[in-house]
């Protein structure tokens, strides 16, 4: 019976004694809310670098809006601009900031959607309503206003900046 207690006091004893050093060596470091917000902000930054590098080695003339999205006003169009529940068919290019082509309505065919009801990007949903009917223009949409961290699992990498090239069939 002695010996049992004994064991039983040496197992403990090994128990807690591991324990302890487990805790002494293992320092595990969660990033604080302000780490994050500063490498989010490092992100946009250099985001927002690149795009202005690819507009002045392409000469364009692009203004950003509030939010981040670039845009360029080619053909303004006639009529009102977009707004919720419209309908809108349009020809366009989408592309990698690099040039490397994703999406196009020459391989998938014109592209239908209700502004503010379809699923689309939503500086792509910002831009359009930049539009009115038959209007044209060129946005470029960074990866917070296009696909995020992910990008969408098929043509567009994650964090990737996109460029859109747009035409509004539609006419009023």
């Amino acid at each position: 019976m002695g010996t049992i207690k004994l064991t039983i006091f040496f197992l403990l004893f090994a128990l807690i004694s591991c324990n302890n050093n487990s805790e002494k060596n293992v320092n595990i470091r969660k990033p604080g809310k302000n780490k994050l917000a500063e490498l989010n902000s490092y992100f946009v930054q250099k985001d927002k670098e690149r795009i202005q590098n690819y507009i002045e080695r392409k000469n364009l003339k692009m203004k950003e809006s509030p939010t981040g999205l670039w845009y360029m006003i080619i053909k303004e169009g006639r009529g009102e601009f977009f707004k919720d529940n419209d309908r809108i068919i349009m020809d366009y290019e989408c592309s990698l900031l690099d040039g490397t082509p994703c999406y196009s309505s020459k391989t998938l065919g014109p592209k239908e959607i209700v502004l503010g009801k379809s699923e689309i990007e939503s500086g792509l949903n910002e831009g359009l309503r930049l539009l009115k009917p038959g209007g044209e223009a060129a946005f470029i949409l960074p990866p917070f206003l296009a696909y995020g961290l992910i990008g969408d699992s098929k043509a567009v990498p994650s964090r990737a900046t996109i460029v859109y090239e747009i035409k509004v069939l539609n006419e009023k």
